[in-house]
């Protein structure tokens, strides 16, 4: 095969070996979705992660990484990690349950204007329990408070959970752009385990 590959745009394009693709979806909202907000979800609370959290923030991201192929922060050094968490224009918070982590939150303001709702994401634990439609609830309360922010917005993609795509649009994004990624797989480079993301092949 050729390197880089010639996309077909009327069928099937290989991927080369040693790398994953993904099609991205990326959704955005201008103003906060009207209606009620979801109720209290059991046990759960955030926590505010700042830079001397580190350590944390990596492990709760390592865990969504392992499950859903999550691994750009991995790829950051630790100090690198904790000026983004320490940044006053980025909000990070470990979404708990009944006092343990089970998920991340991490919001990014530091584009004039704008907002992107960066990682969202629960651990296995956590699902089932309505906890993502309660977290989702504090995100967009927590975007919108900053009387700057215009546009809100996220991506997903065919890596993640199967219902992220549509939980997105049932929160009020809506879908204005798709891209197809291709990236050497970071299992292969040691970002992540072997063993993560079993759904996705290697």
């Amino acid at each position: 095969m050729s390197y880089p590959p010639i996309l077909d745009l009327d069928g099937y394009t290989d991927v080369p070996a040693g790398h994953i693709a993904t099609v991205v979806t990326y959704l955005e909202m201008f103003s906060p979705p009207s209606g009620a907000a979801p109720g209290e979800a059991a046990g759960a609370g955030l926590a505010r992660l700042a830079a001397q959290d580190e350590a944390r923030y990596t492990a709760i991201f390592r865990t969504l990484g392992e499950r859903w192929v999550w691994f750009s922060r991995l790829e950051l050094t630790a100090q690198a990690r904790a000026a983004i968490i320490g940044d006053r224009d980025v909000e990070a918070y470990a979404l708990t349950l009944d006092g343990v982590d089970a998920g991340l939150l991490e919001l990014d303001f530091r584009k004039a204007g704008e907002a992107e709702l960066a990682f969202f994401g629960l651990y296995d634990s956590a699902l089932g329990k309505g906890v993502g439609r309660w977290l989702m609830a504090r995100a967009l309360r927590r975007a919108w408070r900053r009387k700057s922010v215009k546009r809100l917005f996220v991506h997903t993609c065919t890596l993640d959970h199967p219902r992220a795509l549509d939980f997105y649009r049932k929160a009020g994004f809506t879908p204005y752009k798709t891209a197809l990624e291709v990236t050497p797989d970071p299992r292969l480079r040691g970002v992540l385990p072997r063993n993560a993301a079993p759904h996705v092949p290697i």
